[in-house]
This record gives structure tokens, sequence and C-alpha cells, in this order.
């Protein structure tokens, strides 16, 4: 479970360095411009390769010109802090973009380098070891301070700047493929359509078996929804009841749909920093609903401990707070999960990739709880620090030898990221004509 020679995450800052590189090395194709800024006023960077001349605004609402004009694809990075892969995959397309002009003809490719520099900043692994290491400072803000989330969660007026500049700019550049890059500390890939892209499934399965990168068959957060491939869910129609997740959150008020307003689709891929292969398990499980009440039992538990510790830590410090903020509201959700997994809804069939999905998700939820409480004793010398870095540490270890985990590379996260992003492109151009 070491982490053998390879390339780091960047660093918001790292990102912009380099982006500004490619922008003075290649002026007449890219430029970099600030879309926005973060509530503690840091810069959003866009990173634009082809397609630099604006669209035109008028209404929102008139597509009768959506096919005369070049098509624009919106590449969204660093949209959970905890999932920094994101940042190296857009650098890496955007200088394959840039060498291959096929992508780039008459169409404008447009990257968000990081949508939550300021999550970014709290969560600092840049070169994660093991799963402890990743989770020593570990950092994953509330749903409604998350830019994608936000406005599933939150009235308009409330709305983060981050939300605010990401519908700005699907608003601009009115993408016909958004992309949103995202990562899991455990697992294996898959990928979340808003509306479905036939024939993503054959370039996806091929490059997750090329690079040994499991495909995540059930997995959690697309519980119910149509599958057209292995590991390719699309997503509940807007005006359809939800059907399968069990998050507060409802996917079809997210920056994802926004895209649907200007008859877009959004593609997020997900790949795994350390790969299991019993997420890829198709077997059927012999008893899902004994399993779920187990995993039930166990979360319920494992929250029970963190909130105790919780319970008893007050702090005026500034820094805490986001961090305080995020543990509750993980907390929080933990009796609403559980409710629903040992509930009349739960499945009587289901398959071992499913419940292996079901069982992780479980356990990062009190293990990010925990860890990010420990931030905050550490921080404080508080003396039940030792014991929740005790609990922390033996979680860790817990899940790395249940699940088998295996180290990814960065380099192989961000080609396997990259082939699925131009796949989904070339696709939906075919489709378009």
């Amino acid at each position: 479970m070491t982490l053998t020679r390879d390339m780091c995450y960047p660093t918001p800052h790292e990102l912009a360095l380099a982006a500004r590189a490619l922008a003075d090395e290649h002026p007449a194709l890219v430029r970099l411009r600030q879309a926005g800024a973060s509530r503690a006023g840091e810069p959003l960077w866009l990173l634009s390769v082809g397609g630099h001349e604006r669209p035109d605004h008028r209404d929102h609402r008139d597509h009768r010109d959506r096919q005369d004009r070049p098509p624009n694809v919106l590449v969204v990075a660093g949209a959970h802090a905890n999932e920094p892969v994101g940042g190296a995959t857009a650098l890496a397309l955007a200088r394959r973009v840039i060498r291959d002009p096929a992508p780039r003809a008459g169409c404008g490719w447009h990257f968000l380098l990081c949508a939550d520099p300021d999550g970014a900043a709290l969560h600092r692994t840049p070169r994660p070891y093991s799963l402890l290491d990743y989770h020593r400072n570990f950092f994953r803000p509330p749903g409604p301070e998350q830019p994608e989330w936000a406005p599933s969660l939150l009235p308009p007026d409330r709305l983060p700047p981050e939300t605010r500049a990401l519908t700005t700019l699907i608003d601009e550049l009115r993408p016909a493929l958004q992309v949103s890059l995202h990562g899991t500390d455990l697992g294996g890939s898959w990928v979340q359509l808003t509306r479905d892209i036939p024939g993503l499934a054959e370039p996806f399965g091929k490059s997750a078996a090329e690079l040994h990168i499991p495909v995540e068959t059930g997995a959690s957060d697309a519980a119910g929804w149509p599958s057209p491939g292995p590991g390719i869910f699309v997503m509940p129609e807007p005006g359809t009841p939800a059907a399968g997740a069990f998050h507060p959150e409802d996917t079809r008020l997210s920056t994802w749909y926004h895209a649907h307003r200007y008859a877009g689709t959004t593609a997020i891929v997900e790949v795994p920093m350390w790969a299991s292969d019993l997420v890829d398990d198709p077997a059927p499980h012999p008893d899902p609903r004994g399993a779920l009440r187990m995993l039930a039992g166990r979360l319920t538990e494992e929250a029970g401990r963190v909130a105790a510790l919780r319970g008893g830590i007050r702090t005026t410090d500034p820094l805490a707070a986001p961090l305080l903020r995020a543990v509750d509201w993980t907390l929080a959700l933990i009796p609403r999960i559980t409710v629903e997994w040992t509930g009349p809804g739960a499945p009587a069939e289901a398959t071992s990739a499913y419940i292996g999905s079901i069982d992780a998700f479980g356990r990062r939820l009190s293990l990010r709880a925990a860890a990010m409480l420990l931030r905050v004793l550490r921080a404080q010398g508080h003396p039940a620090a030792s014991g929740v870095d005790r609990l922390v540490t033996g979680w860790c270890e817990e899940f790395a030898a249940r699940f088998q985990a295996r180290w990814v590379p960065v380099a192989t996260q961000v080609e396997h990221q990259s082939r699925i992003v131009l796949a989904a492109y070339e696709r939906l151009a075919a489709v378009r004509g």
C-alpha cells in the first residue's frame, strides 16, 4: 500500500502557473482568463483552447441557432476538494487538444481548472502514500458549500460565488458537452450521464481494461439508475421522481443539468485513487438485505463514536469552522442513509459489486468525519486527539485490507479520465452529425 514514484496532484496555484505557460507559448490558440472568484477571493481560472470567439448573448432560452454555432466543451475540475485528479487531467487534456487539431476542429475547449480553490487549500494531500496519509489532511465541504451541489440545497439568492461563476460560464459557453472530473478514494471507475451518449460504454470499458482499473458496476451513487453498459449510468430526467440514490442533494437541480438549457449533456467521470476488484464483481450477493442491515449497524455505531467526541468540541478558531461544518453535515447524513438501507425499499436482489460499493461508501462516511474532527483536535492540542488518531488509523487499515486496495498511479488516473472525455466528445459529435 505504498506509492511508487509518480506525479503529484497539482495545487490550484500550480495549475494556474502551468496554464499561464501554455497561454504564453501558444498565444494564437490558448488564452487564460479569470472566470470568477471564490468566497475567500481566490481566482477561478478558465483555460480555453480554440473557439476564442465569444457566443452571442441572445435570450438563453432561444435554441434556434444551436446547430449554427461551433460547439463548446466545458471541462470542470476540482468541484470536490478531496478529489484532486481533475486538475491534472484538465491540463493533460488541454495539452492534447493543443497538439491534435482534430478535437478542436470547429470546437472550443474550455477548462475550469479548479472550481473550489478554498476547499483545495484545506485538503492538502498532493502525494498520498496510503489511505491514512490521504486522510491526515482530509477536507470535503458540506453539500451547500460544494459548487455543483449547492443549487440543489440552497435558494438562488444564497448560492456561493463559485456556483454563480460556474453557471455563468455555462450560460456564456452553452456547452454541447460539459464534463465534470471526479475521483473516489477507493473503488473503481464509472461514468454518470445526464443523457445517454450512445457507444460510450465500449471505449470506457476498453480503457479501464487496458489500464487495469476496475469498473464500478454497482456504484452506490447511481443506485437504481438505467445502465446502458457496465459502469455507465444515466441520471433521472428532470421532472421525474428521483430513483435510488440516498443523498439529500437532487442531481437534477445541480449544475450538471444547467447545460440542458442549451441542449447540452453532462458527463461525470469518476476514477479511483486506490482500486479494488470487489466493486467489479457481477456475482449475485447471497443476502443483500442481511448485508445492508449489518452495514447500517456498523455505520451507526461508528458515527456514534465520532458524534460523542464532536459534542464536546467548542472553538472560535475560524480555521476550524469549515472542518466542523463538514463533520456535522456528514454525521447528519448517516441516520437518513441507514434508514434507507434497512427500510422496505432495500433490494432483495443485488450483485456483490453493489454491496461492495455500499460497504465502501459507509466506511468512508464515518472515516471522513473522524479525520476532519482529528484535524481540529490536533490544532487545539485536545487530549482526545491521540484516541481519535488511533481510530482513524485503524479504520484506514481495515478499509484498505477489506478491499485489497492497490494504488493507481496519478498518471494512469489522468490517462483514463482523458480518454473518456475525448471518447464522450467523439461519440456525442457523431450523434450531433
